[in-house]
């Protein structure tokens, strides 16, 4: 009688239990239906113009005029990721990025939220979101490594600690070369089988399924991106380049233009190192010209398929900008 009395309880914590340990082992994912997409505004002689109320806007997907459900104008903080390149490549010139990163940060708005990532042989995170900025200049100051370069393992936890960001607008601010090593490795893999002539072109950034997963989840969150692009690893700067050096670049340089477009954010080529701070301020100063548009899909098919974006300001003068599309996955 007594084993019948308990065993609701015991189902109960045999259930519970199972239900546990399958949430440890298949995390549910949420899918939502919302776009969120960060948008700047110019008129014709380049000028941003952030004054513009919800009702200037007009969205279109795939030609289909969308009902807008938030509007943030461009005073509306950011939550934003610094992510510093501290491979082997970057041991001459570490005090000059730490010193343009500084730079970066006391052009923020006082209520943007900063978490700063190194990147190398490991991924780290040196502080989480906050608007301490002793905290966030020790983290930059403090950066270092060597080896290897795990850009998208970075960019993977950057988009991670973004997620939880919420409804915060969410950007991140790559310095790299954008040579990931284990794309580069895939890369020459390739390569090795082709004979020379072969070679120009026959690398397709955009099929690498890294880069493809780090899209669509910065799709999903609308995270804008801005790769801050360094000058070393290119081989136009030696004296005899072999066409496997080239296209290696090539498809690396390609992949942080393809991170750019497809989130809305713009790369950044440092062509010479003295430029790095100055290019810095010019992304702080971009964040500061966003709106941020959310709407809903009037097509909710989640058929994998391109989904063309299109945004119209009811002044032929003023030119906007954003993301191009995206995949509904």
């Amino acid at each position: 009688m007594r084993l019948l009395r308990l065993l609701p309880a015991i189902i109960f914590l045999v259930t519970s239990t199972s239900f546990l340990s399958a949430q440890d082992d298949d995390p549910i994912k949420v899918e939502s239906s919302i776009v969120r997409l960060n948008v700047g505004v110019v008129d014709r002689r380049g000028r941003p113009i952030t004054d513009l109320s919800p009702n200037r806007f007009s969205i279109f997907e795939d030609d289909v005029e969308q009902q807008i459900l938030r509007f943030e104008p461009a005073d509306t903080p950011f939550s934003v990721v610094i992510m510093l390149d501290m491979s082997g490549s970057t041991l001459s010139f570490r005090q000059l990025i730490r010193m343009s990163a500084s730079r970066f940060v006391d052009a923020l708005s006082p209520s943007d939220r900063v978490a700063v990532i190194e990147f190398y042989d490991k991924v780290n995170l040196r502080n989480d979101f906050t608007t301490n900025r002793s905290t966030i200049f020790n983290s930059i100051n403090v950066a270092n490594g060597r080896g290897k370069t795990h850009l998208y393992k970075a960019l993977d936890l950057a988009l991670e600690k973004l997620e939880k960001e919420k409804n915060r607008r969410k950007a991140i601010i790559v310095l790299t070369d954008g040579v990931d090593t284990i794309a580069r490795d895939a890369d020459r893999e390739i390569l090795e089988r082709l004979p020379d002539g072969s070679v120009p072109g026959s690398l397709k950034p955009d099929t690498n399924p890294e880069l493809l997963r780090i899209l669509n989840r910065s799709d999903a969150i609308g995270a804008t991106i801005y790769p801050l692009a360094l000058p070393t690893g290119d081989p136009a700067k030696l004296a005899d380049p072999t066409p496997r050096q080239v296209e290696m670049y090539s498809a690396a340089r390609k992949r942080l233009e393809l991170l750019a477009q497809r989130s809305g954010g713009t790369i950044n080529a440092i062509n010479r190192l003295e430029e790095m701070s100055r290019l810095y301020a010019e992304v702080a100063a971009d964040l500061k010209t966003l709106y941020t548009i959310e709407y809903s899909p009037s097509n909710g098919k989640r058929d994998g398929k391109w989904r063309s974006i299109r945004i119209a300001i009811d002044d032929e003068g003023l030119l906007p900008r954003t993301r191009l599309g995206y995949f509904a996955r």
